[in-house]
């Protein structure tokens, strides 16, 4: 039965409402934490405070000023952009057999005198036992099953494998950009044990990280991703640390403070805060992710700058080898804005990347069904659990 809207339409109003009453308050402290940004001159003495403080939110570690912007450098008129995306079929316990697909869509798009594309997917079964779950060395009968929000995370590790590929194929005579979707921070690893952020992380995405870093000594390569609406609010919580008058900032003891003088900047996001400061093609000053998980990526440590793309303000991450590198720090500025104007927005790269890796719901009844007609013909198990054969069955 579809969902009756008619039942929701007065909760829908009244949501608005809300909206349209909160939205002056919401401009006003917008407005105040532009001032605060703009009147921080001692960013020496507010740096050593933001490392001083203990804070169960992110705040951002600090490069340069806090309202340092950049126009766009030049594009070079030879340059590669290389991008990889994924999607999956998630592990159905319902199902008859454990199994999960992840399929990686990859570009490399060639600009200049001898333009090329070359679009391609690769969907990889895993079914093997050792694929299913993440074992503990040395410790017999200690795993985790690889499925849900950890399958998204072997999946964004097999992305950057893919990109490394695609970086090491190509001649080291042209400046190329590598480009991910999303974060390069892992940040749903800390939930896991050591043993599967050990393996995804160390062995994973950071091998990645650390192959791209030695490509680029032997040729003009960078590493970014791109985040697009985001709702991050490290930079902001930056001025919460700036306007609080405790010397010391210890988040554990907010709810003693009587003043609460950071509430004046309370729910402001940082992509409204640069939509204040930044003209198109302009990018932030460089900032370090302050994320827990950040102790183990050493000389990749994510730092990050937002992007002014026509109305739309974008975060791009890179690791610190690049944000270290001015020339690459300066080919990734261009070369992501150079996409976000070729893709209407956003990265075309990414566009194509993603259409070449969806997986469709369709296409997962299908798969299941060659998975279940291939037990069949060879004459295996086929049990599936009662709820599925209940949705798939037709009641009168």
């Amino acid at each position: 039965m579809a969902l009756d809207l008619s039942k929701i339409v007065s909760q829908v109003g009244a949501m608005v409402a809300r909206l349209r009453a909160d939205s002056r308050q919401r401009q006003e402290r917008l407005e105040h934490a532009l001032e605060m940004l703009g009147s921080q001159a001692d960013i020496g003495r507010l740096r050593d405070k933001i490392n001083a403080s203990r804070t169960t939110w992110l705040v951002a570690g600090l490069v340069g000023g806090l309202d340092e912007h950049y126009p766009s450098p030049p594009v070079t008129s030879d340059f590669t952009i290389i991008a990889s995306d994924g999607s999956h079929i998630d592990v159905d316990r319902h199902r008859s057999t454990r199994c999960y697909l992840i399929n990686i869509g990859s570009v490399t798009l060639h600009y200049g005198n001898n333009p090329e594309a070359v679009l391609y997917s690769l969907p990889s079964l895993y079914a093997g036992d050792e694929d299913l779950v993440i074992a503990a060395p040395e410790q017999r009968g200690r795993e985790q099953p690889v499925e849900g929000a950890l399958l998204g995370i072997k999946r964004s590790v097999d992305e950057c494998r893919h990109l490394v590929e695609l970086a090491a194929a190509l001649p080291a005579d042209s400046p190329t950009l590598a480009l991910l979707d999303g974060s390069l921070i892992l940040w749903n690893l800390e939930a896991y044990a050591e043993f599967v952020a050990e393996e995804l992380l160390d062995k994973g995405l950071l091998k990645c990280f650390e192959e791209l870093r030695k490509l680029s000594r032997e040729r003009k390569l960078a590493l970014a991703s791109y985040i697009s609406y985001p709702r991050s609010t490290d930079v902001v919580n930056a001025l919460r640390v700036a306007v609080c008058p405790e010397e010391t900032v210890d988040s554990d003891r907010c709810s003693a403070c009587d003043t609460r003088e950071c509430d004046a900047i309370a729910g402001v996001r940082d992509r409204e805060l640069f939509a204040g400061l930044l003209e198109p093609g302009e990018r932030s000053e460089l900032f370090i992710s302050s994320s827990k998980i950040q102790q183990r990526y050493g000389a990749h440590q994510v730092h990050f700058f937002y992007l002014r793309v026509d109305d739309e303000i974008a975060r791009v991450e890179i690791p610190k080898w690049v944000a270290d590198d001015n020339g690459l720090l300066s080919l990734t500025h261009a070369l992501v804005l150079d996409q976000c104007q070729r893709g209407h927005g956003y990265p075309v790269a990414l566009s194509e990347a993603h259409e070449k890796a969806v997986v469709t719901g369709a296409d997962a009844e299908n798969f299941w069904r060659l998975v279940e007609s291939s037990l069949v013909e060879e004459h295996l198990p086929f049990t599936g659990s009662a709820k599925n054969r209940s949705k798939r069955t037709r009641w009168v």
